[in-house]
């Protein structure tokens, strides 16, 4: 179990940037198990949108590569890296996240060349036990 302090000992996102509160299971470099709660109260729904409010699917990315940032980041040799996006594919939105859902997002190793510090996890996002979203993450660990 890993709470937002320690979360933000391996990880240099901060605040509004944080989309990871805590971390549920971890093994470090194969798989990991986290949570998100989406506040209401987030400045984002005051305009997606207002009459409806629904987070906002690169937000739902956002969470799938911070929990593979904390996967990968986790293991000794990327420890004090900086995790940059490479690309995403195979995005999928199944279902909207509302204000106040808390997320589980999970997320995998698919696949590494570690000669150059790259890796691709595969990531899926459930709320209320659904899948909400899915997809892969690449990130480049400098």
């Amino acid at each position: 179990m890993m709470n937002r302090e320690e979360i933000m000992g391996i990880i240099p996102h901060r605040d509004p940037m944080l989309l990871i509160d805590s971390v549920k299971e971890l093994e470090p470099g194969v798989r990991i198990l986290a949570a998100f709660h989406v506040s209401g109260e987030r400045e984002i729904f005051k305009g997606h949108f207002p009459s409806e409010p629904v987070l906002p699917g690169v937000y739902s990315v956002e969470c799938m590569a911070q929990a593979a940032d904390i996967l990968l980041l986790s293991k000794e040799r990327y420890a004090g890296k900086t995790p940059l996006f490479l690309g995403i594919n195979n995005v999928r939105f199944r279902r909207k996240i509302l204000p106040e859902d808390t997320i589980e997002i999970r997320a995998e190793l698919a696949s590494e060349i570690v000669e150059k510090s790259i890796a691709t996890c595969s990531a899926k996002i459930y709320s209320h036990g659904e899948l909400a979203a899915e997809g892969d993450v690449t990130l480049a660990m400098r």
